[in-house]
């Protein structure tokens, strides 16, 4: 396939600065446990009757996907909310006593921001994450807890939920599995980058290729448990907005209740397949596709050795794995659409 592009492909392959990269990354999210520790714990001594993961766009992915981590392991009242819905629509059940946790990168979003303020107005308590120093939700007046770091924002959840469900005597394990994440995740992470990054390239290729035959089909993007939000947020927010490539989302569980109906022969889907508890839900749907489609992609985190990490932990950090593939597969269709992913046609180009 020919490519016209201002990049060099050198500039794109895996090398060691990127892979330095991932392990500062991810080294840095994980040296922020006796924090959120601490945090946690100084809420713990409070009579809360919620935890609300809130946000928008990605941020509400990484909510979805706290929340379902949660729900099959712990009793704890944990839900995900959409800030802009929290704001309109309101919601009852949060309360003075409830806590709301979130992440900006920006630390500017307006839908996050008139979050926070209506969690204020109502005496809920703030927990927050932010990217960006000196940012508008650093403001003193804007949070009860404040976390200033860069990245991990699915990582930081899970530390939350993981030290929440020890606090609450659900996880006895917490002590060996933060030690083997701190021991082995960073270079986990940027050998799945590593080990993925030829077959990203050949994969973005393919999706280039239909990209120029058929341009507005979408793709359809398949997952389930603590990928469905990695995957919601990959299709919203790597493929749209930032290489204006269209995509259907559609849960695992719900692709036999309607999207099943539109997979004929030619249908780009992928299918994204995860090690929690809700593999089977992808895994009956990777039965399903093979009879009537021929132009599916399966992406497997089982296919990656994770080495040293324990076997009982995979499945709780799928959505990593996931996201050190995806992020091989977009550097390389940047490349192949040459296609910068800051550039945006509407996305704070002006008020709407």
């Amino acid at each position: 396939m020919s490519i016209n592009n201002t990049r060099q492909e050198t500039e794109v392959l895996w090398n060691e600065e990127k892979e330095q990269e991932i392990l500062h990354n991810i080294r840095t999210g994980l040296s922020l446990r006796k924090e959120i520790e601490k945090i946690v714990d100084q809420i713990w001594q409070k009579e809360f009757d919620g935890i609300w993961f809130i946000g928008i766009g990605g941020t509400y992915a990484s909510a979805m996907q706290a929340e379902v981590y949660m729900r099959g392991r712990s009793t704890l009242p944990v839900y995900a909310e959409n800030a802009a819905e929290f704001t309109t629509t309101g919601n009852k059940r949060f309360t003075a006593r409830s806590v709301a946790i979130f992440s900006s990168v920006s630390g500017e979003t307006q839908e996050m921001t008139a979050m926070v303020r209506k969690v204020r107005e109502i005496g809920g308590t703030v927990f927050s994450f932010i990217d960006t120093p000196g940012s508008t939700l650093t403001q003193s007046d804007l949070y009860d807890y404040l976390i200033v770091s860069p990245k991990n924002e699915q990582l930081k959840f899970y530390m939350v939920c993981q030290y929440l469900m020890y606090k609450n005597r659900e996880f006895p394990e917490y002590e060996d599995y933060c030690l083997n994440m701190e021991e082995y995740l960073p270079q986990a992470l940027a050998e799945t980058g590593k080990e993925a990054d030829a077959w990203a390239k050949e994969f973005a290729q393919k999706i280039t290729g239909q990209l120029r035959k058929a341009p507005d089909m979408p793709f359809y993007l398949v997952a389930s448990g603590n990928l469905y939000g990695a995957i919601y947020s990959h299709g919203m927010c790597y493929w749209e907005e930032q290489l204006w490539i269209r995509t259907r989302v559609c849960s695992c569980q719900e692709f036999f209740h309607g999207m099943l109906e539109v997979i004929t022969r030619d249908t780009p889907v992928i299918l994204y397949m995860g090690e929690d508890e809700q593999r089977p839900l992808a895994e009956r749907v990777a039965r399903f596709l093979p009879k009537v489609c021929g132009n599916y992609t399966i992406i497997d985190t089982r296919e990656y050795p994770l080495t040293g990490i324990r076997e009982e932990y995979r499945g709780s950090i799928s959505h990593l794995v996931m996201r050190a593939v995806n992020d091989r597969v977009d550097a390389w269709l940047e490349y192949d659409l040459d296609h910068p992913m800051t550039t945006r046609r509407y996305y704070r180009k002006f008020e709407y």
